[in-house]
């Protein structure tokens, strides 16, 4: 079977998500949505829940495939929340379901990548312990997990963009110490 076929799968689902919780949604409204028949819905996916887990597998790894020269903490986190924003119904609806947890795990996994790649990139130069590393890299990815969370908890009620570019702000150059006391104490 063709591709477009799970391309339109997922287009209805989304489409559908965006407009009820997935727990309103079911297999004879996507494939009605979307023009084909259950088998054709069934040789792509097992169930809904496979339906979710690989919407959300599929849009991280576009995620991770887009983060490219991450200059700041603010970039880290907004490769996470455009996501969020760009389908701010449907990612409440999954996030208030109960894939949630799967979510919440590849929220993780964009942050963690996020974060090293951009703690790598400054770091470069510097004779930085590995555990040290990882403790920074651990750090600010919870931090930043914490916010998503928050905002998401909220309903995404505030502006998540301008919160956090002023929590960069009022926070600037505490990685870099956290760096920088890294290379000056070997153990």
């Amino acid at each position: 079977m063709p591709t477009f076929t799970r391309s339109a799968i997922i287009k209805s689902f989304m489409k559908l998500l965006n407009e009820r919780p997935l727990n309103k949604i079911t297999v004879k409204d996507i494939v009605e949505d979307c023009g084909i028949n259950r088998n054709s819905f069934y040789y792509y996916f097992q169930d809904l829940p496979a339906l979710a887990e690989a919407v959300i597998r599929d849009e991280t790894d576009r995620v991770l495939n887009g983060v490219n020269n991450i200059s700041s903490l603010e970039d880290c986190l907004f490769t996470a929340i455009d996501l969020a924003l760009n389908n701010k119904n449907a990612v409440m609806h999954l996030y208030r379901s109960p894939s949630r947890e799967l979510y919440e795990q590849h929220l993780n996994s964009i942050m963690q990548y996020a974060v090293t790649e951009y703690i790598n990139a400054v770091s470069k130069d510097m004779d930085i312990e590995a555990e040290d590393k990882e403790i920074i890299i651990r750090y600010f990815k919870c931090l930043l997990v914490g916010f998503v969370l928050d905002w998401m908890n909220s309903g995404m009620k505030y502006d998540i963009r301008n919160t956090m570019t002023r929590v960069c702000e009022l926070f600037s150059g505490g990685m870099q110490t956290a760096l920088e006391r890294s290379a000056n104490t070997k153990r």
